[in-house]
């Protein structure tokens, strides 16, 4: 159906909206009731109000959501990477989604029927935009095609399996769109209550509109903190002890240090990662040289890649340059048409390359055209019937006549390269049809015989000419033997049985000649210890482990990694102690950049003009165009973004100095204020403003809070 290739031609649009799009999966009851009797902890896959999710269930909402997902971006497979993220995404809207449900229902909010009529009658909606009842005409969201789809759904009884299965696929997501249409409303209802209980007034909010849209063009003098060098202003044991009571309540989310809301961990750990030998080089490069002579020599290359299990399938049709891998793409110039180029090798993937370049043509990347597929009792039956309609076609008859003679429509498509270049293999008649199709002349017509008919193709128009190259590749990756894996395992092996305490794996690594690795503050959000893939048993000891402990050894990555861990430290819940490593060395950063600010800020002090401070040591810069109170305005010099500096300027006049230096995170600020002015077009209304401020606090105040109340816990680690 039409339906389904709108679905798919979305891409990236629709992964903008894919988060909020996950409220659908909360919808569900079936999440909401766990059976008391599945409640162990070893089958709960984390737990949010005191309510346990059981990981069957959690991964039906997983399965659900990869489906959408593999629709929109018209895919058969994710990638390790992309199931991690729907993982991550179905796990943190769950988290944000119970947090509105169990505060809406506490506050009776509900979204009826009605409103959900009222919504697709309205038609506006972003997420109502996304669909295949998205009229292209009106810019609206067509509600009469949406109830004809349904009325259709419920009362067909296809036979084809093929369009039953599309009707199938298209209401599994409209239902998906429904539920989650359904959750975002009541967020908003939610959102827009507390929004409400919190105030705001006309001056505040005209303040707000200048602070976001006044911008300021500055001239800038800064005195860089990397002008004194860290070894001139040591902090006092004294000075850190008053600078942990200062910092100690400021770190929250993302930024590990004082006070951390889940636990962490460190670890060192040692990993070996095994490679080729020389050997298993010798005897690849050997083996090349044979594909070499054959590929160079064979009539049709495709035998020689199919043997050689080639990672990149032979099309035998012009691509875009693009259709190759980037190590493949970047030869295909100068590689002369008929040669072989290679043996060469890949860093980026580990792999050994030949390419023979069959052929280098100036083609159409689309063309438009029409056809007639004819059929038969047999196929020389429809051999026969095609020629005569050729015959008739080439005398002038009407295209779209025979067409519907044979139960066509004969309208016109287009087809573009990236249709074709991307498939794994194409069957013998296709590469035919496709070859006639791009190298056909506007206006020609042609009988083309397939094994079980014909197809009397005619290209009406042929757009976009570019370079495309038909190649053959042997692409293999440089992989270790048997022989070397065992040797590399046997030796490590050897070496953690020697050493089973994590000191002496720490002291006797290297003379082994391995090399201890930290990480640090690793948590149970984690899909990878250390990035290394495959390392979900090693995650699942970790995090069960006592400090000091030392792991059992691990084969992981690709099968190609050696891996054993020792449980350095464990972080709790809430405060860090002051001589905590992490802890210590943000407070040291802290007290230097105080100390340093002073000095600068005493030699800036009293200083009147640029001119002046570039006379005091100050680097200048000229022009720094954009800044506003809303935003930290980044200093290229000391690489930072300063919140101080873009709130001094806010309060300068237009033309006057800077009144006083400025303290900042890369260094001591002063400035002369050139230019201040209202970014064009914009428009003060103080009623939306008002409500901007308020839903603005609101957001900020509430979902910090309402998650720390929810005592989420994460125990993804032990299954995914």
């Amino acid at each position: 159906m039409a339906a389904i290739g709108k679905i798919r031609s979305w891409g990236p649009v629709l992964v903008a909206v894919i988060a909020l799009a996950l409220f659908a999966f909360i919808a569900e009851e079936a999440f909401r009731s766990c059976d008391a009797s599945r409640n162990d902890q070893r089958q709960q896959v984390g737990e949010v109000y005191g309510e346990k999710i059981n990981v069957q269930e959690f991964q039906q909402l997983v399965d659900e959501f990869t489906e959408v997902v593999k629709l929109q971006q018209n895919t058969d497979n994710l990638s390790e990477d992309q199931l991690n993220w729907v993982k991550d995404n179905v796990w943190n809207v769950f988290v944000q989604s119970r947090i509105y449900e169990k505060e809406a229902k506490e506050l009776g909010l509900t979204v009826t029927d009605e409103e959900m009529r009222n919504i697709l009658k309205e038609g506006t909606n972003p997420m109502l935009m996304q669909t295949p009842f998205f009229n292209q005409q009106t810019g609206r969201f067509d509600v009469n095609a949406l109830q004809k789809f349904l009325a259709d759904y419920k009362s067909q009884t296809q036979n084809d399996q093929q369009v039953a299965q599309q009707y199938q696929t298209i209401y599994r997501y409209w239902t998906y769109i429904e539920k989650t249409l359904r959750m975002q409303t009541l967020a908003q209802k939610y959102e827009s209550l507390l929004s409400h209980s919190l105030l705001s007034n006309p001056i505040e909010a005209k303040q707000a509109f200048v602070d976001e849209n006044e911008e300021s063009t500055i001239r800038l003098a800064v005195f860089p903190y990397s002008s004194i060098e860290d070894a001139k202003v040591e902090p006092t044991q004294q000075e850190l002890q008053a600078k942990y009571q200062e910092m100690k309540n400021f770190f929250y989310n993302g930024r590990m240090g004082i006070k951390q809301q889940e636990e962490t961990r460190d670890v060192k750990y040692v990993d070996v990662v095994v490679e080729a030998s020389a050997k298993d080089r010798a005897e690849l490069n050997k083996l090349f040289a044979d594909y070499k002579t054959q590929l160079a020599t064979a009539e049709n290359p495709d035998e020689v890649v199919r043997k050689s299990t080639s990672l990149v399938p032979f099309l035998g049709l012009p691509v875009l340059k693009e259709a190759f891998p980037y190590d493949i793409a970047q030869q295909m110039d100068s590689i002369a048409v008929g040669s072989v180029a290679g043996p060469f090798e890949s860093k980026s993937d580990n792999t050994l390359n030949l390419i023979r370049l069959i052929a280098k043509q100036q083609l159409p990347d689309s063309v438009q055209f029409r056809q007639i597929q004819v059929g038969g009792a047999t196929a020389e039956a429809a051999h026969k019937t095609a020629d005569s309609i050729y015959t008739a076609l080439k005398g002038g008859a009407d295209f779209e006549q025979i067409a519907k003679k044979y139960g066509q429509t004969g309208d016109k498509n287009w087809m573009t390269t990236r249709q074709y270049q991307s498939a794994p293999s194409i069957d013998r008649d296709s590469k035919g049809y496709i070859e006639s199709m791009f190298t056909m002349n506007a206006g020609e017509l042609k009988n083309i015989t397939l094994a079980q008919g014909n197809i009397i193709l005619q290209v009406l128009d042929r757009r976009a000419f570019t370079t495309k190259y038909t190649a053959a590749v042997v692409k293999k990756t440089i992989d270790f033997s048997k022989e070397t894996y065992s040797a590399a395992y046997n030796k490590f092996s050897a070496f953690v049985s020697a050493n089973q305490k994590g000191e002496d794996i720490v002291a006797n690594a290297a003379k082994s000649g391995y090399q201890v690795q930290d990480a640090k503050d690793l948590t149970t959000s984690l899909h990878y210890l250390a990035n290394i893939r495959g390392t979900r048993d090693a995650l699942k000891w970790l995090f069960e482990a006592e400090e000091g402990s030392v792991s059992p050894m691990y084969e992981c990555g690709e099968n190609n990694h050696l891996l054993v861990v020792v449980l350095d430290k464990v972080h709790e819940k809430g405060f860090r102690p002051a001589d905590d490593p992490a802890a210590l060395d943000m407070l040291k950063a802290e007290v230097i950049k105080d100390k340093k600010a002073a000095e600068l800020m005493a030699k800036a002090n009293g200083v009147t003009s640029i001119e002046a401070a570039k006379a005091k040591g100050a680097v200048v810069v000229d022009s720094v165009a954009q800044v506003t109170f809303s935003a930290p305005v980044f200093v290229p010099l000391t690489s930072t973004g300063e919140a101080a500096l873009s709130g001094a300027v806010a309060a300068t006049a237009q033309g006057k100095f800077a009144s006083a230096p400025v303290k900042g995170e890369g260094g001591v600020f002063l400035f002369q204020v050139e230019k201040k002015a209202l970014r064009q077009g914009v428009k003060f209304d103080d009623k939306q403003q008002e409500a901007k401020l308020r839903q603005s606090y609101a957001r900020r105040i509430m979902m910090q809070e309402l998650y720390l109340k929810a005592n989420v816990k994460d125990n993804r680690y032990l299954f995914f």
